[in-house]
């Protein structure tokens, strides 16, 4: 690992100011982060510690019914949290299906939704990544892609976004907070992550410096409460990112599908999403259980639900 500066700051702007200092980058749970700087990834000349960061480690309801999730806050806290689990179910479903219980107790909010790919070929500093060092090609393409993705892939990179976390989200309209020094600004979930196209370096809005202050879920949201459901389909049952997964969150009162398209080995991908969006939108149209299921997100779960979670 890389000799690099550490710093502390005291509020929102003094962490905004110090991450203007080219080769910075924002430390908090460092679940993902460690990981890559131990691997040579990322060599950053300088942290930014926002884990305690006053204010982003909470919880907020809003005058709407939705609710305000401070960037710091701790995946386990908002899945375990009582309101979010009762009006959005399918969010803490999806959180509780993801990693370990050790690292959902580390995990941020913000490092969620910022976690980089677990490509293969771009933790392997041998192999051609377009996203690790742009201009170098994509090895994935040609090689062990069965995993990777089969919508919104480019000739550049075929890699795939790893979050649980971020599916039900981007179907509950959920809204990014985001500081930096032009101040503060407010981008939508679906919005906030970009397409690879021809630079899939750059992987979400976010300028030099901006800092995720927190994720907003609005009110509206909470009419699929009894409805809302998070399916995983995963090699294995415990600690395995999603070959795919979807959210359905339905409202019930009184058939095209996007065009997929296989890069290699992946093609099993576009009829298992096919199947796991329909037992999505059937467990959705069941109902939401009273309490998550034993084994969260998995479709070997029993029907409709198991042990309690609380």
């Amino acid at each position: 690992m890389n000799r690099f500066d550490y710093v502390r700051p005291a509020t929102v702007s003094e962490a905004v100011a110090a991450a203007g200092v080219p080769g910075s980058a924002y430390l908090a749970g460092g679940t993902n982060l460690l990981d890559l700087m131990k691997g040579g990834i990322v060599s950053p000349q300088r942290l930014i510690d926002v884990s305690r960061l006053p204010g982003l480690d909470r919880i907020e309801p809003l005058p709407d019914g939705g609710v305000r999730i401070g960037a710091c806050v701790r995946n386990a806290d908002l899945a375990y949290d009582p309101t979010v689990s009762k009006c959005f179910p399918a969010v803490a479903e999806a959180l509780l299906s993801g990693a370990s219980a050790q690292l959902r107790n580390a995990a941020t909010v913000g490092g969620n939704l910022l976690q980089r790919t677990r490509c293969a070929y771009f933790y392997d500093p041998a192999s051609a990544c377009n996203k690790r060092q742009p201009g170098s090609g994509c090895d994935a393409r040609g090689g062990e892609n069965r995993l990777y993705a089969v919508l919104g892939w480019s000739q550049s990179c075929i890699a795939t976004h790893p979050s649980d976390f971020c599916v039900p989200l981007a179907a509950l309209d959920a809204m990014v907070e985001i500081e930096g020094q032009a101040g503060r600004r407010e981008v939508a979930l679906e919005d906030f992550h970009l397409l690879p196209g021809v630079t899939p370096e750059r992987e979400s809005v976010l300028a030099p410096g901006e800092l995720v202050v927190a994720v907003r879920l609005p009110g509206a949201a909470t009419r699929f409460a009894t409805h809302a459901r998070y399916l995983k389909l995963r090699e294995r049952t415990s600690y395995a990112f999603a070959v795919v997964s979807a959210a359905a969150c339905l409202h019930i009162e009184d058939e095209v599908i996007a065009e997929a398209r296989p890069s290699g080995d992946n093609a099993l991908k576009i009829e298992l999403a096919r199947r796991i969006a329909v037992r999505a939108l059937a467990l959705a149209a069941a109902g939401t259980p009273d309490h998550v299921p034993a084994l969260p997100a998995s479709p070997f779960a029993p029907i409709p639900g198991g042990a309690p979670h609380g």
